[in-house]
């Protein structure tokens, strides 16, 4: 878990720069449109399309392109019609990396992340091949600071149905079903307790501990496939040294 929470938080960071270059814009709106398109326009009522709003917040999306998003997943202006395609594949060291992208042209985003896998180390493998490895969950991150004690905030989490409580590197870090992802995340702002990460998401049930010349092409691969226009997300089982690497 604590592997996967370190490089979250990576990502997280790393999501800001993203947004200079536009390109976190692009891929939040698509999944907001996708969303709307599958579950409505209320969030109340469509646990998808409120995890996308949320992360639209975190990532400071202009309202205009929000309501946007909104509009083409309802069909009020005309987008490109995505599909959802889940790739999966082994990155150096044998790490088992799972994609998910959305895309107008399943050929060619096929090609480029068979590409990129190939380029970095990894090599795509067939459907079902590493998804058995990852379990979906609600991950939530919490600086530890004054103000919060620990004994408290695990019986709290605990009793809006969290799966497990760790204090790890500074941070707390609690997973849950995503079913009772919605109830902890209330019961968290109930009590002004701010969170870093608050989100659905896959987490290995095991991690690899990665070094050296396999770490570096490991990293160039993640970026690689978060780079690409296409791809919602990477989900990966390594573990590296956060001090080792260059954000």
């Amino acid at each position: 878990m604590s592997g996967h929470s370190k490089w979250a938080n990576i990502k997280h960071r790393k999501g800001k720069l993203d947004a200079v270059r536009g390109k976190i814009t692009t891929k939040i709106s698509r999944e907001i449109s996708i969303a709307v398109r599958l579950g409505g326009t209320d969030p109340t009522g469509n646990m998808r399309l409120k995890l996308a709003l949320q992360k639209a917040r975190e990532n400071n999306i202009p309202k205009e392109n929000i309501q946007r998003a909104i509009q083409k997943g309802a069909g009020a202006l005309d987008g490109s019609n995505y599909e959802e395609i889940v790739y999966e594949g082994y990155g150096p060291g044998g790490v088992a990396v799972m994609v998910e992208a959305m895309t107008d042209n399943r050929n060619r985003t096929a090609a480029d992340i068979r590409h990129l896998f190939s380029k970095n180390g990894g090599n795509l493998g067939e459907s079902g091949c590493v998804s058995w490895m990852f379990k979906l969950k609600g991950l939530f991150v919490i600086e530890q600071q004054a103000g919060i004690e620990e004994e408290n905030l695990m019986l709290l989490a605990l009793d809006a149905g969290a799966e497990d409580f760790k204090a790890v590197d500074g941070q707390f870090e609690i997973t849950t079903d995503p079913e009772d992802f919605e109830l902890l995340q209330e019961t968290l702002e109930k009590n002004n307790i701010k969170t870093e990460i608050a989100r659905v998401t896959r987490i290995p049930d095991t991690t690899m501990d990665l070094t050296g010349d396999d770490a570096t092409k490991m990293v160039r691969l993640m970026d690689a496939l978060e780079d690409h226009d296409d791809v919602q997300d990477v989900y990966a089982n390594f573990d590296i040294d956060e001090d080792s690497l260059e954000i």
